[in-house]
C-alpha cells in the first residue's frame, strides 16, 4: 500500500502537516484544488492523492489547460466525433471519458477560457459529457483535481475565471509553499534527487560537502524543487569522483550560485546543512566542520536549532 508521504518529501512543518492532511483528503470524494508556484510539485500531490484514494485502481488522466488552444482544450476535454471540425477525422473520447472511475487533472486550470469552463462546469454538475459533434451525452464518474499558480480569487474579481466554477472546485484546498521558505527540507530533496539520478544513469556521484550545502540551503530557488532536480541531472553529466563541492558544479550554475551570493553563508546555515548532510548525527556533524562536540552544543543552543519534525 502507498504511503501518505508518496513523492511529497520534506521534514519542515508545513510539509509534516500536509502529509497528514493528504491521506484524509484522498479518501473523501471532495473536489481538490491544488495552488502553489511552478515547480512546487503540484502533479506530484494529485497523483498522491490518486493513489491514497478509493479510485487508486481506476485510471489518473492529466490535462495541461496551458498547453492548448481554447478549441483543442474542449475537444480533449469532451472528445469529439469523427467530423466535428476540420482535421477531425476519427472520434476521439475526450479526457474525461478516459478518465472514468479514476481521477482527471487538470492542470493551470486558470488559464482555461471562460466558455470551456462553462461547459466543464455544466459536465461536472451533471456528471455526463456531450462530444463535439455528438448528439447524446455519456455518464461519467471522475473525480477532479484541478491546480494553479495563479490566484483564482483575483481572476474572478477580474472577470476571468468563473465564480460558481471557482467555488465547485475552492472545497478542498492544498497550498504548496514555494521551497525558499522551507529551505529546511532542501538537503532531503536534493538527496532524493541524486539518488533518483544514480539510480537512472549507474552513475557514482558522492554527496555535496557542507560548504556547497550550506550554499544551496541558502538560494532562493525560483524553481522550486523542478530547479532542484534539474541541478541533480546537470552535476550527472561530469560527476566527481568524492563529495560534491562549488567546483564541481557546471559553470551555468556555479556563476549562478555565485552571482546570487549563496556563496557567503552564515555559520547556522552552515551548521543546519551539516546536520542534515549526516542525518543529525551531532558527532558526524561536529567532525565535518572540524568542530569540538561541545563547540557544536554552544552553537546548537545559540542558534536555537532544534532537529525537525520526522
Amino acid at each position: 500500500m502507498l504511503q501518505p508521504a508518496v513523492g511529497i518529501l520534506g521534514n519542515s512543518a508545513v510539509m509534516v502537516e500536509l502529509r497528514a492532511w493528504l491521506p484524509k483528503v484522498a479518501r473523501s470524494s471532495a473536489s481538490v484544488l491544488v495552488t502553489g508556484e511552478t515547480g512546487t510539485g503540484k502533479e506530484r500531490v494529485a497523483r498522491a492523492i490518486h493513489a491514497l484514494s478509493p479510485r487508486a485502481g481506476g485510471p489518473f488522466v492529466a490535462l495541461n489547460c496551458a498547453a492548448l488552444p481554447e478549441a483543442l482544450v474542449e475537444s480533449e476535454l469532451f472528445g469529439h466525433e469523427r467530423g466535428a471540425f476540420t482535421g477531425a477525422v476519427q472520434r476521439a473520447s475526450g479526457r474525461m471519458v478516459d478518465a472514468d472511475g479514476g481521477t482527471l487533472f487538470l492542470d493551470e486550470i486558470g488559464d482555461m477560457a471562460l466558455a470551456v469552463q462553462a461547459k466543464l462546469l455544466r459536465a461536472l454538475e451533471q456528471r455526463e459529457v456531450r462530444p463535439l459533434g455528438a448528439s447524446r451525452t455519456r455518464a461519467v464518474d471522475i473525480r477532479i483535481v484541478a491546480a494553479t499558480h495563479q490566484p483564482l480569487e483575483a481572476l474572478v474579481s477580474e472577470g476571468r475565471f468563473r465564480a460558481d466554477l471557482y467555488y465547485r472546485l475552492n472545497v478542498a484546498v492544498i497550498a504548496l509553499p514555494p521551497l525558499r521558505e522551507r529551505p529546511e527540507d532542501v538537503p532531503l530533496l536534493l538527496e532524493a534527487a541524486l539518488a533518483a539520478v544514480r539510480a537512472r544513469t549507474g552513475c557514482t556521484i558522492g554527496p555535496p560537502d557542507p560548504e556547497l550545502l550550506a550554499c544551496l540551503v541558502a538560494h532562493d530557488w525560483p524553481g522550486n524543487v523542478r530547479e532542484l532536480f534539474n541541478l541533480a541531472e546537470a552535476i550527472a553529466i561530469d560527476p566527481p569522483a568524492g563529495r560534491i563541492c562549488m567546483r564541481h558544479l557546471p559553470p551555468f550554475w556555479r556563476h549562478r550560485l555565485e552571482r546570487a551570493g549563496t556563496a557567503i553563508t552564515t555559520e547556522r546555515d552552515r551548521l543546519v546543512a551539516a546536520l542534515s548532510q549526516a542525518r543529525w548525527n551531532k558527532a558526524e556533524a561536529a567532525k565535518a566542520l572540524n568542530w569540538s562536540r561541545m563547540t557544536l552544543y554552544r552553537k546548537l543552543e545559540r542558534y536555537r536549532i532544534e532537529r525537525p519534525q520526522t
